[in-house]
C-alpha cells in the first residue's frame, strides 16, 4: 500500500507536552508536494512566543502539505531584516516573522508578516489577538493564514471537534481545539452518549444520551452549558442533524414503527415525518444548499445511501455494488459525499462523486466509522482503532496524509468536526 511504503521516515510523533493536551497525535504520510516554510519564533515576549511558535509549526506540520526549513539560528523580525537570497539558498519558498505583546488592556496581540521567497514579496501583514490566555488561539489563526496564503484553501486549525470518550462505564462528551487542546466536557454519565451534532455556528451540540433509559435527544449550548430535550417520544430518538441555517433539524424516531426520518425546529416544534419506507431510513444529512437530504436505509435488502429532497419526494439510491455503506456526510462544497463502506469484515472510508457515482476508499480498512469532513473539505475525521483502543482518525481527501489521535485514558468514539470559528 502507498502508505505502508511512505511510513519510514514521515513517522512523526507528536506528544503533548501540557496537562491541557487531550491527544496525541501521530502523522503519518505526507502531501504530494510539501511546500517548504521557514517559521521564525517572534519577538517580544518569550513565553508567548515559544507557545505560538510551537502551536504554527505544529498545525502546518499535521497538514501532512508543509515541510519546515531549518532556522539554522537566524533570528529576525522586521521587513528590513529579510534577505530573500539567503532564504532562496535554504530552499524556502514562505517565511514568517512577526513580534508579540502583552497590549495595556492585557490582551495579547501578535503582528506577523508572510513573505513569499520566490517572488520575493509580502503575502501579509496582518495584527492578530486575543484575551489573555489564548496565545494558543492566535497560533491557530496566524497558521490558518498562512496555510490559506500558500495553498489557496481555508485553514481549519482555529476550528474545533466533538467526540465521546469512554473510560468503562464511563461516558463523556468532549470538545477540543483541532490539535486536541482546550478539553471542555460537556457531558459526563454512566450511560451512553452518542452521535453529536453541531450547530451551524459552533454555539450549540445535539446528541443522543441514554441517562433516561432510552435514546434520547438534547441540544445543549456550548456557552451557558443549559441544555433541553428536542425529542423524547415512545420508543428510540435518535441521529439529530441541523440544517445549514440553522432553523431546523432532521432527527430520526420509532415512535410509528421502524426508524423513519422526521425534520423539528430546534425549540422541539412542528415536527413531522418525511420518510415513509417501512424500512430503517436513519443517519440523515443536509446538503450545503440545505435543499437535500443523504441518509442510510435498508429498504433494498442491505444498508446503503439514499438522497432525498428535504421537503418530501423521490428517493434516489446512491450507492451500489458489493458490501454495505453507512453515515453519508456532505462535501462542505457539495460536489460529493464521504461514508462507511463495509466490505468482507471490514470498514472503510470512503468517498463518492456526485456527478460521476464513483466511489474512492480513502483508508486501508479496519473498524473505521462516522465520518465527517474538516470545513474546508481537505480532511476527514473519523472512528478508528488503534493498538486495542478506539481513537479518532483523519485522512486528507486525496488519501495521502493520515493522523491517529489517542485519547489519554480510554476509547474516543462518536466524532465530529466542527465549524470553523
Amino acid at each position: 500500500m502507498r502508505v505502508i511504503q511512505i511510513i519510514a521516515g514521515l513517522l512523526l510523533l507528536i506528544q503533548a507536552s501540557v496537562a491541557s493536551a487531550v491527544l496525541d497525535i501521530e502523522i503519518i504520510g505526507a502531501g504530494e508536494k510539501q511546500i517548504p516554510v521557514a517559521i521564525v519564533p517572534m519577538g517580544g515576549d518569550a513565553k508567548l512566543s515559544q507557545t505560538i511558535h510551537e502551536v504554527v509549526v505544529g498545525d502546518l506540520m499535521r497538514s501532512g502539505l508543509f515541510r519546515m526549513v531549518d532556522l539554522a539560528g537566524k533570528f529576525l523580525t522586521e521587513p528590513s531584516q529579510v534577505s530573500y537570497a539567503d532564504w532562496q539558498v535554504r530552499g524556502a519558498d514562505g517565511l514568517a516573522i512577526g513580534n508579540v505583546t502583552v497590549l495595556p488592556s492585557g490582551r495579547i496581540e501578535a503582528r506577523f508578516r508572510l513573505f513569499d521567497v520566490v517572488k520575493q514579496s509580502e503575502l501579509i501583514a496582518q495584527a492578530v489577538s486575543a484575551h489573555d490566555g489564548q496565545a494558543r488561539a492566535i497560533g491557530h489563526r496566524i497558521a490558518d493564514l498562512i496555510y490559506e496564503k500558500m495553498t489557496g484553501d481555508k485553514g481549519v486549525f482555529g476550528s474545533r471537534i466533538a467526540y465521546v470518550n469512554r473510560r468503562g462505564q464511563n461516558f463523556r462528551l468532549i470538545v477540543a481545539d483541532s490539535d486536541g487542546y482546550n478539553e471542555q466536557v460537556v457531558l459526563a454519565q454512566n450511560e451512553p452518549i452518542m452521535s453529536p451534532s453541531w450547530s451551524p455556528d459552533g454555539s450549540h451540540l445535539a446528541y443522543v444520551s441514554f441517562e433516561t433509559g432510552h435514546a434520547v435527544v438534547f441540544v445543549q449550548s456550548l456557552y451557558t452549558n443549559q441544555r433541553k430535550v428536542l425529542a423524547d417520544f415512545r420508543g428510540s430518538n435518535s441521529a439529530p442533524a441541523w440544517s445549514p441555517d440553522g432553523k431546523q433539524m432532521a432527527i430520526v424516531l420509532t415512535r410509528d414503527g421502524s426508524s423513519q426520518i422526521y425534520l423539528v425546529r430546534p425549540d422541539g416544534s412542528n415536527l413531522r415525518r418525511i420518510t415513509f419506507s417501512g424500512a430503517i431510513d436513519t443517519e440523515p444529512h443536509f446538503s450545503p444548499d440545505g435543499q437535500s437530504l443523504l441518509f442510510t436505509s435498508d429498504r433494498g435488502g442491505s444498508a446503503q445511501i439514499y438522497r432525498m429532497p428535504v421537503e418530501g419526494g423521490p428517493e434516489q439510491r446512491m450507492t451500489f455494488g458489493e458490501g454495505a455503506n453507512y453515515s453519508p456526510r456532505h462535501s462542505p462544497d457539495g460536489s460529493g459525499f464521504v461514508f462507511a463502506h463495509r466490505n468482507n469484515g471490514k470498514f472503510y472510508i470512503a468517498l463518492q462523486d456526485f456527478q460521476t457515482g464513483q466511489m474512492e476508499l480513502l483508508t486501508e480498512g479496519g473498524w473505521e466509522k462516522k465520518p465527517s469532513f474538516a470545513p474546508n473539505g481537505k480532511l476527514v475525521l473519523f472512528a478508528s482503532e488503534a493498538r486495542g483502543r478506539g481513537i479518532l482518525a483523519t485522512v486528507s481527501s486525496d488519501g495521502r496524509v493520515k493522523q491517529h489521535m489517542f485519547t489519554q485514558s480510554g476509547d474516543a468514539r462518536e466524532p465530529v468536526w466542527g465549524p470553523n470559528p
